[in-house]
């Protein structure tokens, strides 16, 4: 069955995503697995959603990019369970594009002068600045990134913040009770996770490790950084001794 041209979930209207063999794409004729109220694999298009797709997989490494794209899928697959597609402050261009760019502070474009949430964040907004988003929305993707690992402090923000944070986390295994393991495992399927990859801890102590800005004590990276140069160490010493 096709349905050409169809309206999207949130009645955007365009070309919108198939699902083709195990991946989704783009396309203009959409066969899609259905949550409640979305189609689980659709993604967002236009100029602002593709311009953050674009910058993603310029500049992150393809497992990263697929951890991004699954983020927005849990994010969403999250308010839809708790009810908040119809808020009024729920934005599905503003969520993909926060949850898309969120990893942007570790790919080609930082520059290893802050923590890597806080590059990605600036790095979001100029996207979003170039594509005439509204300040106020600008600085609402900003806070989403910037905080997105920040546990017990971003679920406590707007929800952008929190769908953001809980979309990274769900698929980190956290959060799990929020998500139908079968629409989890279409999202897996779709963008599969290759068991034991570590390239989101290796690109944060790779980050981490460009400066003493970029790992401020109490950040993720301090902490990953700190964990790999005792690892790194232990490994010395087995090797010594």
């Amino acid at each position: 069955m096709v349905l050409p041209h169809a309206v999207g979930a949130l009645g955007h209207h365009g070309p919108i995503i198939a699902v083709v063999g195990r991946r989704a794409t783009v396309g203009s004729r959409a066969v899609s697995v259905r949550s409640r109220h979305v189609n689980v694999l659709v993604l967002p298009t236009g100029t602002l959603a593709n311009a953050s797709l674009e910058i993603a997989r310029s500049s992150l490494s393809g497992p990263i990019v697929d951890h991004s794209i699954r983020s927005f899928l849990f994010a969403r697959l999250l308010a839809d369970r708790e009810g908040a597609l119809g808020d009024a402050d729920y934005d599905e261009d503003l969520l993909f594009a926060a949850a898309v760019m969120h990893d942007l502070g570790l790919g080609q474009h930082a520059t290893g002068e802050a923590r890597f949430e806080v590059e990605g964040a600036d790095l979001a907004a100029a996207v979003l600045r170039r594509h005439g988003v509204a300040e106020r929305d600008v600085d609402r993707v900003w806070e989403a990134i910037a905080l997105h690992a920040s546990v017990g402090i971003a679920h406590r923000r707007g929800l952008l913040t929190s769908l953001t944070h809980r979309g990274v986390f769900a698929d980190t295994g956290r959060f799990t009770d929020g998500v139908a393991e079968r629409l989890r495992q279409e999202v897996f399927d779709a963008y599969p996770k290759p068991a034991g990859d570590r390239s989101i801890a290796n690109a944060i102590v790779a980050h981490a490790a460009r400066s003493e800005a970029a790992a401020p004590p109490g950040s993720l990276g301090f902490e990953l950084l700190r964990q790999h140069r005792e690892a790194e160490g232990a490994r010395v010493d087995r090797l010594e001794g």
